[in-house]
């Protein structure tokens, strides 16, 4: 059964080139495939398309031992590999639906090269898709294209991934769990003996049907963001009593094991490509089917309003924003990436320009993508201290750990005025409001109270 030596992986973004790169660094001979020609030359020459820790060294070493290579297009991929991921993009359309377009192109192409092909061949969707996509889309698409038979003459399974942005390198070698949803026995087995191989047995397996295992992702991730918004109204809570502080509440409820501490922690709000993108997905396969399901809806509004607070916290203590320069520390959605899909930061920049506020940003590394978004209707710094030179209020929004070290006297020795509003709770209350006037997500106002 053990004939998976050779893998291809089609789509070459933070899924799909991470994932080739760790399978590359496994022994396994990969070719990675994109459409887009640029991408391709970037990754032959060693380069990531996008900041991920640890990727482009991995990148380099693979190339070096002529593990992976890099093709545009789909049909070398598919004819000189013993199996194919499909990770493509799978992004979000105006009602919050799955737009589906690039996993039927996809389909379509490994059809056509699958039709070539006289061997047995797997596919394996790891695109985040709606439940009966794999059977319903890319199994009929595949069959038409092919001509041939899946179960039969070609496998098919849906194995999700669970990788964080920031920490891609190291999820995709150490999962907590894998998900295998499989058309048939067959194909199930065979990319169960692949993971086993690669976990060397630590990693728990669950196989299951593949609309159960499309929808194990959606229920991932529309949990996790859940966690993320009720500590974010119970930070609203705490910030309107004297003596609370969320960080302590947070603490309390995660040592219980029926909660558990992970994503507890209250902030600006949470972005990037999957929850965003997979709440809202949720709430229109919900809709599909007949059901409102509220509480996810309800989740994706506290988010939302989040950014508003971190406004609102800036007029308690300004007044007018009219003509006051804000700093923003912080533009990726969060740390170790330069993704700002659905930041909290661009909801924050677009609140404070309608109210008439200078902005000016600093970002260890997406202000380069920020730049192609607000183009320069704000103000870009060099580094921290240009960005907080003379401004009326510093909003720490992505807690980078260079923003971590700063100290309350670097806050007043560049700012007009020393009001730093911490979104990401990553300074120590007692020490810098006696020092400056802060305000912190789920605290009260404890400057105040310290004059």
């Amino acid at each position: 059964m053990s004939f998976l030596k050779r893998i291809s992986v089609v789509g070459l973004g933070f899924v799909g080139l991470s994932t080739a790169v760790y399978l590359a660094t496994q022994g396994y001979n990969v070719i990675a495939s994109s459409k887009q020609q640029r991408k391709v030359k970037l990754i032959k020459s060693g380069i990531a398309p996008f900041f991920e820790p640890e990727l482009e060294p991995m990148l380099k070493t693979v190339l070096k031992n002529k593990k992976l290579r890099a093709v545009v297009g789909r049909k070398t991929a598919v004819l000189n590999t013993d199996a194919t991921f499909i990770t493509v993009g799978t992004p979000s359309l105006s009602d919050g639906s799955t737009d589906l377009t690039f996993v039927q192109e996809v389909s379509k192409e490994i059809g056509e090269a699958l039709k070539l092909k006289q061997s047995y061949h797997l596919i394996v969707v790891k695109s985040t898709v709606p439940p009966g996509t794999t059977e319903n889309v890319v199994k009929p698409i595949l069959e038409k294209h092919s001509r041939k038979e899946a179960g039969e003459d070609f496998g098919l399974a849906m194995s999700p991934e669970f990788l964080r942005e920031g920490s891609s390198m190291y999820d995709v070698a150490n999962p907590d769990r894998v998900v295998i949803g499989e058309f048939d026995k067959r194909s199930g087995d065979i990319l169960e003996e692949l993971n086993r191989k690669l976990y060397k047995n630590k990693v728990p397996i669950l196989r299951m049907s593949l609309p159960s295992a499309e929808l194990a992702k959606y229920a991932s991730n529309a949990f996790l963001a859940t966690k993320i918004s009720f500590i974010n109204q119970i930070a609203n809570i705490c910030e309107r009593i004297s003596g609370v502080d969320v960080v302590e509440i947070a603490e309390a409820m995660g040592l219980d094991p029926r909660i558990g501490p992970g994503f507890l922690k209250a902030g600006a709000g949470w972005g990037g490509s999957c929850f965003p993108k997979d709440a809202k997905a949720l709430v229109a396969i919900s809709r599909k089917l007949g059901y409102v399901s509220k509480l996810i809806e309800d989740v994706i509004s506290i988010n939302f309003m989040q950014a508003r607070h971190m406004v609102e916290l800036a007029e308690e203590e300004l007044g007018n924003l009219e003509g006051k320069k804000i700093a923003i520390l912080g533009l990726s959605f969060k740390p170790n990436t330069d993704d700002i899909r659905e930041a909290a930061s661009l909801r924050i920049i677009e609140l404070l320009l309608s109210e008439g506020a200078k902005v000016t940003a600093f970002d260890p590394v997406a202000i380069g993508r920020v730049k192609k978004v607000l183009g320069d209707r704000i103000s870009y710094a060099n580094n921290v201290y240009e960005c907080l030179e003379n401004a009326d209020c510093c909003m720490l929004v992505t807690e980078w750990d260079e923003f971590k070290k700063l100290q309350p006297s670097d806050f007043i020795k560049w700012m007009h005025k020393p009001l730093l509003i911490d979104g990401r709770r990553i300074y120590d209350p007692m020490t810098f409001s006696k020092r400056l006037k802060l305000r912190a997500i789920g605290l009260h106002r404890l400057s105040e109270e310290n004059k």
